[in-house]
């Protein structure tokens, strides 16, 4: 029987549900969420992404604004605008997009958003937080792939679970998250001898690795999940395509789910984002209600 394919738009609808309706509350409470998106240099590569955050912002009942810098912008200047949106009450998410200028190092920026308004869960605080199973705000593609995962009707715990690609933001948080969820996780790199005989094994195969057509069906189980989390690129006959890291066809010959790209976790990872955006509000109203509260009544 051929795989179920994950309707990662129909997963991403229902959050977006919920997201609208907890921004709802925080606008009555006079928390409307804000988020800021940062763009540096040439912001072609990025206007796709900056749209579409946009569109699905508006259409989760979060306030969105887009900033760009020019490529000459320093670092310095650059922590400085991050500095000031940190201070202010009324932005209470900020993205920074990329591409950025090789003098900009990525690490360094999100490093200076503070973790209460880290929407993206890339900030080394948001990250390490997972180690502890204490998921506040987590990055957004691993965690909108294991709630992808968590849709389907299978036992997380004791699963058995394989992750190809080990990254700071996908590949690591997957394999932790999954740990506190009570799954077996081995995690597969470039050094892992043989990764087939590993996925071969799992209940549940996640890749993130940036190779077209990587995972293949002879290195699925019958009937394990494929969560697809690779974009690539792709010159065909037909013309260019968006590819996953899995072989679709031939995985989808022997998986139980997957998901396919482009409509599989990305719309959830944007809709993640946006869950974010109303957790963060949430957190820094209670932040200033518990610093300013008054005392002597």
């Amino acid at each position: 029987m051929r795989a179920v394919v994950i309707d990662g738009k129909a997963v991403a609808a229902e959050l977006r549900s919920d997201v609208r309706a907890e921004a709802q509350k925080l606008s009555e409470l006079g928390w409307s969420p804000r988020l800021v998106s940062v763009s540096v240099g040439d912001t072609a590569a990025a206007e796709l992404y900056v749209r579409n955050q946009q569109k699905q912002a508006e259409s989760a009942g979060v306030q969105f604004e887009a900033r760009s810098y020019p490529a000459e912008t320093s670092l310095e200047q650059l922590i400085g605008i991050l500095q000031g949106l940190n201070h202010d009450p009324r932005v209470n998410g900020i993205i920074i997009q990329r591409p950025l200028p090789e003098h900009i190092p990525v690490k360094a920026l999100q490093k200076a958003v503070h973790p209460l308004k880290d929407v993206e869960g890339m900030h080394p605080a948001s990250i390490g937080n997972i180690v502890y199973n204490d998921l506040a705000l987590g990055p957004c593609t691993a965690v909108a792939s294991v709630e992808i995962l968590k849709t389907l009707p299978l036992q997380m715990e004791g699963l058995n679970v394989t992750v190809i690609g080990h990254s700071e933001i996908v590949g690591k948080p997957i394999a932790f998250l999954m740990m506190g969820l009570g799954a077996t996780v081995t995690v597969c790199h470039h050094m892992t001898r043989s990764v087939a005989m590993h996925s071969r094994a799992a209940d549940a195969v996640f890749v993130a690795v940036g190779k077209p057509g990587l995972v293949t069906g002879d290195m699925i189980k019958p009937g394990a999940a494929v969560i697809d989390i690779g974009i690539n690129r792709v010159e065909t006959p037909d013309g260019p395509r968006t590819v996953g890291d899995a072989d679709f066809d031939s995985c989808a010959e022997v998986a139980g789910w997957i998901t396919p790209v482009p409509g599989g976790v990305g719309p959830v990872t944007v809709a993640t984002l946006m869950k974010n955006a109303v957790l963060a509000t949430r957190m820094q109203m209670d932040h200033y209600r518990d610093s300013y509260a008054r005392t002597d009544v």
